[in-house]
């Protein structure tokens, strides 16, 4: 999902001939923007994409695409990834793993899915950017959360990808940036979300 202004800087640029380069980001409902009034525009890879059309003319352009879909887990990410990589892609953010956390599901199995989910996504794209966002869980679950919040700078560490160390910096846990459910951010939250996410997605140019 998108933003009209998203769809005119694309057309504007295929008009002259130049693709713009891609930022795909598969996530859960965080990604696609659960309960905002106007995810298309409120939630945080919106943002994103309005940071990188305000820079110069002469930037390179990039164009922002949310894969975010309500209640995803790893597994089903990987379910879908072969559907979502229909277009080449530059930078891949995977944003998954919390629902697996909430479920108390196996460790080994997240920490395979993301790693199987990556390396479809460099079949199709070997010179593709991954970018993992961090996530924790509360710390009443005791050695499983401690062992959640280790598995993404691990496997972040070993496989050369760019962590986010947490997507939810500043926004998790605080009443005030998120939703009734205690869960999901608000357009607030997100706007957060979003300052926290850009200097690991900004282009150099």
């Amino acid at each position: 999902m998108f933003s009209f202004s998203l769809a005119l800087v694309a057309g504007s640029v295929l008009a002259q001939g130049l693709a713009p380069k891609v930022i795909l980001i598969m996530g859960d409902s965080l990604t696609a923007g659960y309960g905002l009034e106007d995810p298309a525009a409120e939630a945080y890879p919106a943002l994103l994409q309005q940071k990188l059309d305000a820079r110069p003319p002469s930037a390179s352009h990039w164009r922002v695409i949310n894969a975010g879909l309500s209640g995803d887990t790893t597994s089903g990410g990987l379910h879908r990834i072969d559907w979502v990589l229909r277009q080449p892609v530059d930078v891949f953010m995977l944003e998954l793993g919390g629902n697996d956390g909430l479920r108390g599901l196996p460790l080994d199995l997240v920490r395979s899915n993301l790693l199987a989910i990556v390396t479809k996504v460099r079949v199709k794209n070997p010179s593709v950017q991954v970018v993992l966002a961090g996530m924790r869980m509360p710390t009443n679950l005791g050695d499983y959360a401690e062992g959640f919040e280790r598995l993404f700078p691990e496997l972040a560490r070993a496989q050369n990808w760019t962590l986010i160390p947490f997507i939810l910096q500043g926004v998790g846990g605080v009443a005030a940036l998120n939703q009734a459910d205690g869960i999901h951010p608000t357009a607030e939250g997100h706007k957060l979300i979003a300052e926290t996410v850009w200097p690991f997605l900004a282009p150099s140019r």
